[in-house]
């Protein structure tokens, strides 16, 4: 069950709290733990329209979509396109101040204006992206980043410790 906390508004101050909800919502299961994530991280992010998950399949040679919340999204995507594509190939934490500007960005959302995603990895191994969109044009800084980076990497442990 999900306890809220007060939030301060500070990602840094806040970091220790998310992560823990994080955690006492995780299971087993991958899918489920997934999209408690989304959620959660949709619960406590202000000014955003979309949060989920393009996990990748090594069978399929590309990401697919995953647990999220938000509107209908585009189901599959390329390593290399868009912003989704180009963290997984770059293995690095992407935000794009500006989406309409990004070459061959994607719009799941036509209201989403600044995007935020982070490579879900293993290792060496990316086995996934979090993707976070706003309808606020450069809605994330370095403390967003650093926070959905760190959820990003309680979370993959979390998942691959299991393995």
């Amino acid at each position: 069950m999900f306890h809220p906390f007060e939030k301060s508004g500070r990602p840094e101050a806040d970091r220790e709290a998310l992560i823990g909800a994080l955690r006492a919502l995780s299971d087993p299961d991958r899918i489920a733990t997934l999209a408690n994530a989304s959620a959660l991280l949709n619960w406590y992010l202000e000014d955003v329209n979309w949060v989920g998950f393009y996990l990748w399949s090594e069978a399929e040679g590309e990401l697919i979509l995953g647990p999220y919340q938000g509107l209908p999204a585009c189901l599959r995507i390329a390593p290399g396109r868009g912003v989704c594509g180009a963290a997984y190939r770059d293995r690095s934490t992407t935000i794009v101040d500006d989406v309409l500007a990004f070459p061959g960005h994607i719009a799941c959302d036509a209201a989403s204006r600044s995007e935020l995603v982070v490579p879900l990895l293993t290792g060496d191994a990316v086995w996934g992206v979090l993707d976070i969109d706003s309808p606020t044009p450069a809605r994330f800084g370095p403390g967003d980043a650093a926070l959905a980076e760190a959820f990003a990497a309680a979370l993959s442990e979390f998942l691959h410790s299991r393995d």
